[in-house]
């Protein structure tokens, strides 16, 4: 039976019970029980002669206020959206390499960013696909799980792993045989007043933890406030959209791009006419036959099945708007192995009854990542399946980038991509979808994201299937290297193309008299901002909700283009745009918001003049 105790005796249990070296395992991203975490850390910093390694993914914090006028527009909107969540303090050591010296964090997986410049971090990233880090950790000796957990007075006697029954579930047999051969191994929950109960196979007895805090938390969940969504990712979102056909599986991820093709399927769902009329406009018919082949452009008559480790808040959307509707095994939906998103998400299946909540099954990532085991019935539902991923840079040889910089810098990690890659390979009628940014801009320089070389991959080139930018489509499977980078070429930047292609023909991989097709020369952002004010009602900024106020929205637009445009550095340059601004009588409201209505000194006036001047240019 279940021991209930405090978080402070819970910590003495752990202590007693498990050896001098503790190696607890943590849920990926939302599940942590925080204040269990910060008071088992707390105590064991303070005894050199014990040891803790902590095993987890996705650690999550607020994001870093910065100074000057990011700090202005963050500090108020996290007091806002974060309230009273608690933060992680090994999180907060990890981030300024201050851990203790008895205290190790092992990630398979990083907030994205977040740990470029930390040292131990770096040197304690494992590079494991998702689908192999419970048998990772499970083989360093996991002796502690800990996690919180959701209740409901309709399930008396069961608790859900709700958000992360991803690893635990896989770990669950491997600790049984460990325990009966005699190891201690302990299990630990804690109740979440605001964590959706999910029932179905991420329910466990209540007797199956060792140990459950008594007082449930009522602190806030950490969320993902959804982003704008900017030309390039919407045009990125409705390419996506054409490949998946009806009757079809279909994974996504989290973020704007996500969110794009979230937009663009619920558009060719309940907006046929203005979606098909974008489409004409676009002129698909380099890829026609493709679409016709692969995809689709019609409402779904038949529906889709959603199966995807992240449930995320674009596939509970496409749920409520009946394109995710092809139900398979006991009325599933959807198979998810961890949620995450905004509070509105949340918001949304707690309030859904329990019954239908059952669509929504979360299960263990083993179930959703690989084929093996129980492979007949995976490849009956996962039919035409489409796993849709985002890649931050492409050779033109078809390797893609997802998670680390040239330089060994881990920006995130592999997570399931390689897996949902492999299995479109291995599935009849499966394909793998690789979104990509064409090109990025960051303090006025303007550089693409196709490139001859990188100095690291996350897909070789030999798993290459489909890339998708904003402009266009580059079916890659089966071709020879000469027509893939044709192909890639075609869906690049035009700014970039002659280098490219220089390239391409000075190393022997491209035929010396290789031109690009005329259509292909015209992949400009400014023929996809005509096109955008052409069908403007598809292309909203927030397609999927928003945590931003009005003036929020304006501000944060304002401030991404001071990001891409200006180095703060330039001093000349910033005084140039600051000169343009307008009179601060016309954005009141935004200069309120931001602490600037009557600026104090040179740099606030610098900061006023600056912020009106991109209120202006992105109004």
């Amino acid at each position: 039976m279940a021991h209930r105790c405090s978080i402070e005796i819970a910590v003495d249990e752990v202590l007693a019970r498990l050896p001098a070296h503790i190696h607890m395992g943590l849920p990926l991203g939302l599940g942590k029980p925080n204040r269990f975490v910060n008071a088992l850390y707390a105590r064991v910093r303070e005894l050199p002669e014990r040891q803790l390694t902590i095993y987890t993914a996705l650690s999550l914090g607020r994001p870093d206020l910065g100074d000057g006028l990011q700090r202005r527009f963050l500090e108020p909107f996290v007091e806002r959206v974060f309230a009273d969540y608690p933060e992680l303090d090994y999180l907060q050591d990890l981030r300024r390499d201050r851990l203790p010296a008895n205290i190790r964090v092992e990630q398979f997986f990083m907030q994205p960013g977040s740990m470029l410049h930390s040292h131990m971090a770096q040197q304690d990233y494992v590079s494991s696909n998702y689908s192999h880090a419970a048998r990772d950790i499970n083989a360093k000796g996991l002796n502690l799980v800990a996690q919180i957990v959701a209740a409901h007075p309709e399930r008396p006697g069961h608790l859900s792993l709700s958000c992360n029954p991803d690893i635990t579930l896989d770990l669950l047999p491997m600790i049984a045989r460990r325990r009966a051969a005699g190891e201690t191994i302990l299990m630990l929950g804690h109740v979440h007043d605001e964590l959706p109960y999910m029932p179905g196979d991420s329910e466990l007895a209540q007797d199956d933890f060792d140990l459950l805090i008594d007082a449930p938390e009522t602190t806030r969940l950490f969320s993902t406030p959804n982003m704008p969504v900017t030309t390039q990712d919407h045009f990125i979102g409705v390419h996506a959209s054409t490949l998946v056909r009806d009757g079809g599986t279909l994974q996504i991820g989290i973020g704007a791009m996500g969110d794009a093709l979230a937009a663009a399927l619920l558009a060719r769902q309940g907006d046929a006419p203005e979606y098909q009329a974008l489409l004409a406009d676009l002129d698909l018919a380099p890829w026609q036959v493709l679409i016709e082949r692969e995809g689709g452009t019609a409402p779904f008559a038949q529906g889709l099945y959603g199966c995807s480790e992240m449930f995320v808040n674009g596939l509970l959307a496409l749920a409520e708007a009946g394109v995710v509707r092809r139900p398979v095994a006991d009325g599933v939906l959807v198979h998810g192995g961890f949620f995450l998103g905004p509070q509105a998400f949340y918001q949304r299946l707690r309030e859904m009854p329990l019954a239908q909540r059952k669509s929504f099954a979360m299960h263990a990532i083993s179930f959703i990542n690989e084929l093996y085991g129980d492979e007949a019935l995976k490849r009956e539902q996962r039919r035409d399946a489409r796993f849709i991923n985002t890649v931050f840079t492409m050779t033109l040889m078809g390797a893609g980038v997802a998670d680390q910089l040239e330089d060994g810098r881990v920006l995130s990690g592999v997570g399931g991509q390689y897996n949902f890659v492999a299995q479109a390979h291995a599935l009849e009628g499966g394909r793998s979808i690789l979104l990509l940014r064409s090109w990025r801009e960051a303090g006025g320089e303007v550089s693409s994201n196709l490139l001859w070389t990188y100095g690291h991959c996350t897909i070789p080139r030999h798993l290459r299937d489909i890339v998708v930018t904003e402009y266009g489509i580059a079916d890659l499977r089966g071709q020879t290297d000469a027509e893939v980078i044709a192909r890639l070429l075609a869906i690049s930047d035009s700014r970039f193309q002659p280098g490219l292609m220089e390239q391409a023909k000075k190393a022997g991989k491209l035929a010396q008299d290789f031109e690009l097709d005329a259509r292909f020369t015209q992949n400009t952002p400014q023929r996809l901002e005509a096109l955008r004010g052409r069908h403007a009602r598809l292309f909203a900024e927030y397609p999927l909700g928003s945590d931003f106020t009005a003036e929020e929205k304006d501000l944060l637009r304002a401030l991404n283009w001071l990001k891409s445009k200006f180095k703060l550095s330039e001093a000349l340059e910033l005084g140039k745009a600051a000169l343009d601004a307008p009179g601060p009588e016309r954005y009141p409201e935004h200069l309120r918001r931001m602490g600037l209505s009557e600026p104090d000194g040179l740099k606030e006036d610098l900061y006023q003049r600056l912020l009106l001047a991109a209120l202006q240019t992105t109004a």
